[in-house]
Formats: structure tokens, sequence, C-alpha cells
């Protein structure tokens, strides 16, 4: 009897460890910054040092927003080392989908059985939008925990929305790179791709906040796309949310397409 999406499951049981990590590493993170937001975040000392910082280096790092518990979290935790840690996780495992399995020699002997290029690229990105979802779940939940005795006041439906985008924006990074992974067969244009993704989008975001005369760039940055109604704060965009998982929607097809159409080598 045939296995429902086996390709799928393989993807989500050979990658329990890496995303046992990455949540032990969000974990991590958040249990670092987030109880430390009445002694820092809100702090009188910490504002004052914060408006004695350049104003460029505070729009740059979003500090501007620091002095409330949703202004806190969205610039620590959802604009930063969050940020930093899920796209990480998403790009890797993008980039694993087609190009590295490629490079390896795998994906020859996986085409051999009786699956097809297409169900290879649904499948495994299928993988990866799920890994995303559930480091997110975990995010929102701990954050959830942590909303109170942290003093961070978040409303639990802004929180739902902030952690949406941010697991929107992750995925964009993962499926450009298995996109390009899938165009490519090389592993290390599919990192290249998904980095540029997030460090472009941040950098867009940091400059165009600097001036009227660049604000144009915020228009080029998922990053703005995700965070720059400030969700924590003021709720989602949700267009921003759609618009987001369209772009990857959009790129998993045109992964899927290209590898149906081209010779897969080592």
């Amino acid at each position: 009897m045939p296995k429902f999406l086996p390709l799928f499951t393989k993807a989500l049981t050979d990658s329990w460890r890496s995303t046992l990590a990455w949540a032990l590493g969000l974990t991590a993170a958040i249990m670092l910054y987030l109880p430390l937001y009445p002694s820092i975040g809100g702090s009188a000392q910490m504002q004052q040092m914060i408006d004695a910082l350049p104003q460029e280096m505070t729009k740059a790092l979003n500090y501007d927003q620091i002095a409330t518990g949703p202004g806190y979290t969205q610039a620590t935790l959802f604009g930063l080392i969050g940020f930093l840690l899920m796209s990480m996780a998403s790009v890797g495992w993008g980039a694993a989908a087609v190009g590295a399995d490629e490079e390896s020699g795998l994906l020859e002997l996986t085409l051999a059985h009786s699956v097809t290029r297409i169900q290879v690229v649904l499948e495994r990105a299928l993988a990866l939008v799920v890994r995303v979802a559930i480091l997110s779940a975990v995010v929102f939940l701990l954050v959830l925990v942590l909303n109170g005795p942290s003093k961070l006041d978040i409303d639990v439906g802004h929180l739902f929305g902030a952690v949406v985008l941010f697991a929107a924006l992750a995925l964009l990074s993962g499926t450009a790179a298995l996109c390009v992974g899938a165009l490519t067969g090389r592993k290390v244009y599919a990192i290249a791709a998904g980095a540029a993704v997030a460090v472009l989008g941040y950098v867009f975001n940091a400059v165009g906040r600097q001036s009227p005369d660049v604000d144009w760039l915020l228009n080029l940055s998922p990053y703005h796309w995700a965070y720059g109604n400030s969700p924590v704060t003021n709720g989602a965009d949700w267009g921003a949310a759609a618009g987001l998982l369209g772009i990857s929607a959009a790129l998993i097809v045109l992964g899927a397409v290209a590898l149906q159409r081209r010779d897969v080598g080592v």
C-alpha cells in the first residue's frame, strides 16, 4: 500500500533534530530577552540611553519603539534575534530540499523511485512550511506565557498576527532558497538567494527609515512589508501577510516547474 506523502514524512522525520535545535535556540532567546523588559526596556534609564544614541542607529535597530512592552518585543525578538534564527533555519531547510540533495547525488536516487519531480518539490516545500509553523507556534506560546510575568502588555490578537507575519517572512527566505536550489541544483546558490532575501530586506528597511530621500527602499523590503506597521503594537497588516505567503507559493511553483524541465545531475 503506497504511503501518504512519503517525501513530506521523510523530510520531517529526517530533520527532527534540527527542528528541535532551532526551537531550543528560539526558546533560549525568548527566555533571555523578554523577562528583562521590566528592568531594561521599560526603565527611564534605558530610555535616556536610547535617546542619547544617534537617531539613525535607533531607527536602524527599531529601538525607537523599545519603551513599551509590545515595542520591546517587536524590536528585540521579532525584528532582530528571532528574525535571525528563523531566517537561518528556513534558508537551511529550503536549500537542503533540492539543491543540497542534488549535489549529494541523493536526488537522483529519490527520482529512481515512483515519485515525480513536482512531487519532490511540493512535498518538501510542505515540510518546510510545517517546520516554520512549528517554530512559530513555539514562539507564540512562549511569548504568551511570558506576557503577564514580564509585564509586556501585548494584545493576544496582535501577538497572533505578528507571529503569522514572522512565519511568512521566514518562509519567504526559505522558499527563495528552495526555488533557486531547484533552478540550479546547487546548495551554495540556494543559500545565497535565501540569505539575500533576508539580509537585503533588513538592510533596505534600516536604510529606508533614515531619510525621506531613500524611503523608496522600504517598498523593496519584505522585512518592512511584514513589520512596517509594528504588528505587535498595532496588529497585523493581513494584506502584507497574504502578499508574503503568495510570493512564497509562487516560488514553490516556479521551483517545481524548473526541476521538471531540466536535467538532474551531480
